[in-house]
């Protein structure tokens, strides 16, 4: 089945939506500046230059150094349950930071997504304190009645643009993006037999990874429950598992949906394989790349770009929480797929657009992340560091160092924190049981010093030798 049949189903769903009177619409508002500060519509045609630089600043150390409270650091040591009460405060600000800084300790993050370092970026910053001053928090209501503005507008068409595709609809989280995909994928299969006898070969086939995200998962499952979608697991990153799944599926319409680089295991979907096989079977691929977007590719534009085959790639689920440092997440696709998701995903249309500020803040960030280039080349010196220091050929900057038992895992994990490091340990559910691990993320503004120091302090717990074979998550590192 070619991609113009899966055209003619989104087009022939559209329809029925019509019919229905069920289409939505975004219609981008702008708020009034005079209104909120007289001086803002001056103010707001200054200083709009947008501040790059060259290498890595003073400030960019901000993004991976952090402090934690020792009565924090002390109930981690002893694995105490802790609601997060360790801080005092008092009129709503941190109290003991100032006037008792000795009880905290310095740590140097390596457990965060913030993979370019942008959080700390002034650039950023100014944008979202700029876009504060001028419209407050900007129209509070869902995307379709009121929250959609120009500045929304503004971000989705840069993400379009890194991304190669038509348009792009902006989500409050990634983990939503993926819930409102999944559960369009199934109304498509719903409108299109409505009025009919159902039949299973009018069902829409969805094969999944088995190790994707839980936004993926949990979208399928609720997509499942429409009674018109079938689906199919393959073992992680296995393209002949794949294959006969897909030759042996006699249903017409398969989307086949993967993690490009998968959060716990570091590893990358084979994305050329992948292509191959949508030439062979015809189904719509779809990709998460939450933790490819920014960092992969010459231009920042994800898994799909470095591995040359954006065109092979019909939807792309992406988030600004990540290597973007801000917070959201967004759909990348044509227009036909961004009507139908704006007016079907359910997580889309029953949640309040994000503030303007935040929205300001990712738009900065994706032209930052663009121009400044010298980032995605230190976070990639920084996995040849690790690489060169361990023998592990880890593929990215995530780093899956498994422990196989709960406790080795806590055990490594409190060895870190007492060395000045934070990587905590990851255990069920997260991951299944005996292959709890140590899940370590390198940065842009990690220096090879840092990495020098944790390899180091990794070795006094982890054996590198018993998982440099395969560089993979099927060998347990012993303590």
């Amino acid at each position: 089945m070619g991609m113009s049949v899966w055209d003619c189903c989104v087009e022939e769903a559209l329809a029925k939506l019509g019919l229905l009177q069920l289409l939505r619409s975004l219609r981008p508002i702008t708020p009034s500046l005079e209104k909120l500060n007289p001086e803002a519509s001056i103010e707001a045609k200054k200083d709009d230059e947008l501040k790059v630089f060259d290498e890595m600043q003073p400030w960019d150390r901000a993004s991976v150094e952090v402090e934690i409270a020792e009565s924090t650091v002390q109930k981690w040591l002893l694995d105490i349950p802790s609601s997060g009460d360790e801080i005092v405060t008092e009129g709503g600000a941190i109290k003991c930071l100032v006037e008792h800084p000795h009880q905290f300790k310095k740590l140097v993050l390596f457990s965060g997504n913030d993979y370019l370092g942008l959080s700390s970026h002034p650039t950023i910053g100014r944008a979202a304190a700029k876009a504060a001053l001028e419209h407050r928090m900007g129209p509070r209501g869902s995307a379709l009645i009121c929250g959609y503005t120009f500045h929304h507008r503004l971000l989705e068409s840069s993400l379009a643009k890194l991304k190669k595709k038509e348009d792009c609809l902006l989500c409050p989280t990634g983990f939503a993006a993926n819930m409102a995909l999944m559960v369009a994928i199934g109304n498509i299969g719903s409108l299109l037999t409505e009025g009919k006898a159902s039949f299973d070969d009018q069902k829409i086939a969805i094969f999944s990874d088995s190790l994707n995200h839980a936004s993926i998962i949990d979208g399928i499952r609720l997509a499942e429950r429409q009674r018109n979608v079938k689906l199919f697991i393959y073992t992680h990153c296995d393209m002949a598992h794949l294959n006969d799944l897909l030759s042996s599926c006699t249903l017409t319409k398969k989307v086949v949906v993967t993690d490009s680089l998968f959060s716990m295991d570091g590893d990358f979907a084979p994305m050329k394989e992948l292509a191959m096989l949508r030439k062979k079977h015809g189904f719509l691929l779809v990709i998460d790349d939450a933790h490819g977007t920014f960092v992969c590719g010459k231009n920042g534009g994800g898994v799909a770009e470095m591995f040359n085959c954006e065109r092979d790639v019909d939807i792309c689920v992406g988030t600004l929480s990540k290597a973007a440092g801000c917070f959201g997440g967004f759909i990348a696709c044509s227009k036909r797929w961004k009507l139908l998701i704006q007016s079907r995903g359910r997580s889309f249309i029953f949640s309040t657009a994000a503030p303007i500020p935040l929205i300001a803040a990712g738009h900065a960030a994706v032209l930052v992340a663009k121009k400044e280039m010298w980032r995605r080349r230190e976070i990639w010196n920084r996995v040849q560091d690790f690489r060169d220091l361990t023998g592990i050929p880890i593929q990215s900057p995530i780093i899956s160092l498994i422990v196989g038992s709960e406790g080795k895992a806590l055990k490594a994990s409190r060895h870190l924190l007492k060395s000045g490091f934070h990587v905590t340990a990851i255990r069920p559910p997260t991951v299944p049981a005996n292959s709890c691990r140590l899940r370590v993320t390198l940065s842009a503004t990690h220096t090879t010093e840092d990495v020098k120091k944790l390899t180091s302090a990794l070795l006094q717990c982890i054996r590198f030798q018993d998982i440099a074979i395969n560089g993979n998550s099927n060998r347990f590192a012993r303590l």
